[in-house]
């Protein structure tokens, strides 16, 4: 049921600021708003143009309370589809609360979170997924996740699945029909083109499902661990990586004792950095919790770098066996996981002992490799421009949907289960009784996403996470 009360909450972050927006919505927004609030050049709201600004004083009787810009949007050309009216005051919090108490008074209740976009999906003016792309927006840190959140709210995955819903949802009238003339033995859906369509959605779906790998490492920034022996410069690594002094670095074996993590974009794309624990044998207890919390992060991570420093290859052959042996531990352990070598303190070597150490690393096999001085940088934009290549950021330069949150990546799973076993169906010959109930759940999964199938505890889940006033 679509709510008619007139809701109010401030739009703006909360704190002092040089402007604050209080946002009401609702059938009386205008009613509400024009009744404490005085033009300067007399102005009536209820009776100005929608998508109109207005200077004037919002009062409390004979109270003057502050001088705003009142932004006139009249339903249903607003966000929420309903009568909206946005109050620019000054960004005292003393004065955003005298407003928002007044207009409580004056017959508005206060938002609940995500209650404003809940509105828009109720009126129509955006779908679920889209609705679920503005909380994204919002909390977009870089410029990956920013351009997947603006695609998504644009429409262009929803397109993408109502496209769909609604070819499949032809061909299922068709089937629903022919079961209404069984006795007759006709067929009005043409089996060659439904198995086409069949397997178009399929490969559409197994597309969308495969992109949810990249879009949620994009979202939650991908985790890459900073592992090796101590004394390697993986806390100088890190601050060579971030640009600042992040990380406590020195001499003394074991400084770092617990994991240190840090975010950093490149190129547009969003890396948490994990700075662990040095790799040894030790009777130290907290250093020991640290070096099994190092562990836990080589699974956590989604790439891996190895670092040891050029002074363990004076000794060449005993070092190369023992670097294979090594990657060859964490790669049987993580065999998907990228991990690359960092040979780290190249400013300590001369010319003839580091082209030594590149044919030296040549032979290793199973992994990637670079040469690097994190005390003088050489060699870090290398290493960033590496860490890009592990993200497939092809799809980005297409603008190619890509999914990023879990719900869809679930519903997408169950319709693509139940389309296969339309599939297997129709190759089966299997009646069209039978067909139709796989059909409708197909159906009924992709109505999920968009929101044409919803409930009230789903649209609960999805708009508790957004902010009072979005």
């Amino acid at each position: 049921m679509t709510p008619t009360d007139t809701i109010v909450a401030l739009a703006s972050p909360s704190g002092a600021g040089a402007i604050a927006v209080i946002r009401v919505s609702g059938t009386d927004a205008l009613k509400i708003c024009n009744s404490v609030f005085k033009s300067i050049h007399g102005k009536d709201l209820m009776r100005q143009k929608s998508h109109t600004i207005h200077l004037g004083h919002i009062m409390d009787a004979n109270k003057t309370l502050d001088q705003v810009l009142v932004s006139l949007f009249k339903g249903p050309h607003s966000y929420t589809g309903e009568n909206v009216v946005e109050i620019s005051c000054h960004g005292s919090p003393y004065i955003q609360q005298q407003i928002i108490q007044l207009l409580l008074r004056k017959g508005c209740r206060m938002a609940e979170a995500g209650e404003f976009t809940l509105r828009a999906f109720l009126n129509g003016k955006l779908d679920l997924s889209q609705a679920e792309a503005v909380a994204d927006l919002i909390s977009s840190e870089n410029e990956a996740s920013h351009q997947i959140a603006m695609q998504q709210m644009r429409g262009g995955f929803s397109n993408e699945i109502k496209l769909l819903r609604d070819e499949l949802l032809n061909f299922a009238s068709l089937i629903e029909l022919e079961l209404d003339f069984a006795e007759e033995d006709v067929e009005f859906a043409d089996r060659s083109k439904f198995k086409e369509l069949l397997n178009r959605i399929e490969e559409v779906l197994k597309r969308l499902l495969d992109s949810f790998a990249v879009g949620n490492v994009i979202k939650n920034g991908i985790p890459v661990a900073i592992v090796g022996e101590p004394n390697v410069g993986k806390s100088t690594l890190l601050n060579a990586l971030l640009n600042e002094e992040r990380a406590i670095v020195s001499e003394i074996a074991g400084t770092t004792r617990d994991a240190i993590e840090d975010e950093l974009t490149i190129g547009g794309i969003g890396f948490r950095f994990i700075d662990t624990a040095g790799i040894r044998v030790t009777s130290d207890v907290v250093e020991n919790i640290g070096i099994k919390k190092t562990f836990e992060k080589i699974g956590q991570a989604q790439v891996v770098l190895f670092l040891h420093s050029a002074e363990e290859f004076k000794n060449a052959e005993i070092n190369l066996k023992s670097l294979q042996t090594e990657v060859g531990k964490i790669a049987s352990k993580h065999p998907d996981k990228p991990l690359v070598i960092l040979v780290n303190k190249i400013d300590i070597l001369n010319k003839k002992e580091r082209e030594s150490l590149e044919q030296l690393l040549s032979h290793v096999e199973g992994s990637d490799f670079e040469i690097i001085s994190a005390k003088t940088k050489e060699g870090i934009d290398n290493l960033k421009n590496r860490l890009l290549k592990f993200v497939n950021t092809g799809a980005l330069r297409n603008n190619e949907t890509i999914v990023t949150n879990t719900r869809h990546y679930d519903a997408l799973l169950k319709a693509l289960d139940e389309v296969q076993k339309v599939q297997f169906g129709m190759d089966n010959s299997i009646p069209g009784d039978l067909l139709a109930i796989d059909i409708r759940q197909a159906l009924f999964h992709f109505g999920e996403i968009t929101g044409e199938i919803t409930s009230d505890d789903l649209l609960g889940n999805i708009f508790a996470n957004f902010c009072i006033g979005k």
